[in-house]
């Protein structure tokens, strides 16, 4: 092992996992049954939910949304970027990952399994939609899970920090675009405006507050930070809780009446992960980068901002919509397939270590 991932290795035992995060896949679980339920026995709540709109905007779930993803940009220091120098490599392979593969291939695999091979079993007239949903998801890297994902890694912590950072910065520009040329690659009319409001409203804003926020209470050092954080930590949790009842059981009825589409949309986002998990992992071994950066790069590059895209979805094609539906899956595939893929990443160390 090298003295840099002995230091990481030091750094990630003494965070300790949380009991959220060691049953993250049960809560998840629980929460579609949840939803799923609720939504199909209670649907009129969840529509009067859904119809509290403002510029097609929905204000519960902006709420939730902004509850969950501002105490984890509390964390990040954007101080951090000038640490991305140190792992260059490691870098340089996850940002080609997250904005030059993932996005372009999430789409090539959406137009195979779901324009072509799974056609006949799809509502016609949703096949683009389903289509949106995809590219919205792999549009945007992971930013809080990949935390978690690191620790479990015995990751490189000021890797990941760098990395995250470099990510939502590159974000507030990149989303939008790379979304826009992919869905009208696609045939599927963009909605410019209101694509560019979901940019400011769950990447920009968010951002903004976080760090305006965290400049003030490090101002009254840094103990004032920790104390918010554990306090905030909870609601954090709720948000995100209540936030997946609320996305399931908004298409309660769909999936109760098609659960084929949940088992065909869930293929081609469960390729894009190991695919993309395991070519972030082979490209950092060949350019023989430490395994404490190559563990959570390739857990970076195939982790998905799932938050934002299902608010995009929402945001741009409906509650109802297969957009929608689509994020929604890549909720449910998210954890089990990202946890498979930290097994395999620590399974594989002594491989990855060995020398050609």
């Amino acid at each position: 092992m090298s003295a840099q991932c002995e230091v990481a290795a030091k750094a990630a035992s003494g965070a300790a996992m949380g009991g959220f995060e060691r049953y993250l896949t049960l809560w998840v679980a629980l929460c579609i049954v949840a939803g799923v339920a609720l939504g199909h026995f209670l649907p009129a709540p969840f529509h009067a939910i859904g119809g509290m709109e403002v510029a097609q905007v929905n204000l519960p779930v902006a709420v939730l949304i902004w509850a969950m993803i501002i105490p984890m940009l509390l964390k990040i220091d954007f101080g951090a970027l000038h640490q991305v120098k140190e792992h260059w490599k490691g870098i340089g392979v996850t940002l080609f990952i997250n904005w030059a593969v993932k996005p372009f291939s999430m789409a090539l695999l959406g137009w195979v399994f779901v324009s072509t091979l799974f056609r006949p079993w799809l509502p016609a007239d949703q096949i683009d939609s389903y289509i949106a949903g995809l590219i919205l998801l792999a549009a945007a890297p992971c930013t809080a899970m990949v935390f978690v994902w690191s620790n479990l890694t015995n990751g490189e912590p000021h890797f990941t920090l760098s990395q995250v950072a470099l990510n939502d910065t590159i974000m507030v520009v990149a989303f939008a675009p790379i979304v826009g040329l992919l869905l009208g690659l696609s045939s599927i009319t963009v909605p410019w405006d209101t694509l560019l409001l979901s940019v400011v409203l769950y990447i920009v804003v968010p951002v903004a507050v976080a760090q305006v926020w965290r400049k003030a209470l490090l101002a009254r050092g840094p103990q004032a930070l920790s104390n918010l954080l554990a306090k905030l930590g909870p609601l954090s949790l709720v948000a995100l809780l209540t936030t997946l009842v609320l996305l399931f059981g908004f298409q309660g009825e769909q999936i109760i009446a098609q659960p084929l589409v949940i088992l065909l949309l869930a293929v081609p986002i469960t390729i894009q992960v190991y695919f993309n998990s395991g070519l972030a992992y082979l490209l950092n071994k060949k350019l023989g980068v430490a395994h404490c950066v190559a563990g959570p790069s390739a857990l970076i590059g195939a982790s998905n901002f799932f938050e934002l895209a299902v608010a995009a979805a929402i945001s741009l094609f409906g509650f109802q919509s297969g957009a929608a539906l689509a994020t929604v899956v890549g909720v449910l595939i998210e954890v089990p397939v990202m946890l498979s893929v930290v097994r395999i990443v620590n399974a594989s160390k002594d491989w990855y270590e060995a020398r050609a």
